[in-house]
């Protein structure tokens, strides 16, 4: 089962992103990634590309996404059998590029990957990004702020 907060798209809507993430130059980027980590790169679903092998090591993650380009330094039908959700979850960043305009998408990232490094200890617990991808499917175990940041936060918020 999905989380209820991920939005499903029809084929018209993919298209579209297809679109958009190839004009902005953000799918580009990714299979160039791909290229220079040595990945393997294959259509997967939903008009996505797969790209297995990825070998440069950063981002630490068990997949990412640039553009329409979903990486992973493993197999991508080993993981997508360990964890059929996580291509949905990334399936929701390639969204975010579109909303994003491309390429901006990066820093707005890691300055939300960076706000939650500050308030949690991790990447991603307070990270927008992942929280608005699905953040229970994306593998991902909530950390509480840090006890400076619980009177404005909460600690289980």
């Amino acid at each position: 089962m999905t989380d209820p907060r991920v939005r499903t798209w029809g084929a018209a809507q993919l298209r579209w992103k297809a679109t958009a993430n190839w004009l902005n130059g953000s799918t580009a980027l990714g299979l160039l990634i791909a290229r220079a980590g040595g990945a393997r790169v294959r259509r997967g679903p939903r008009r996505l590309w797969l790209a297995s092998g990825y070998r440069l090591g950063f981002p630490v993650a068990s997949a990412f996404t640039v553009g329409n380009v979903v990486l992973t330094a493993g197999d991508w039908q080993q993981l997508e059998r360990d964890r059929p959700l996580l291509l949905v979850h990334e399936e929701q960043h390639s969204w975010q590029y579109v909303w994003c305009l491309g390429l901006p998408f990066l820093p707005l990232y890691a300055a939300a990957a960076a706000w939650s490094k500050i308030v949690t200890g991790d990447l991603f617990s307070r990270n927008g990004f992942e929280r608005r991808a699905g953040f229970a499917i994306g593998g991902y175990a909530p950390a509480s702020p840090r006890a400076v940041f619980r009177p404005f936060l909460g600690a289980g918020s």
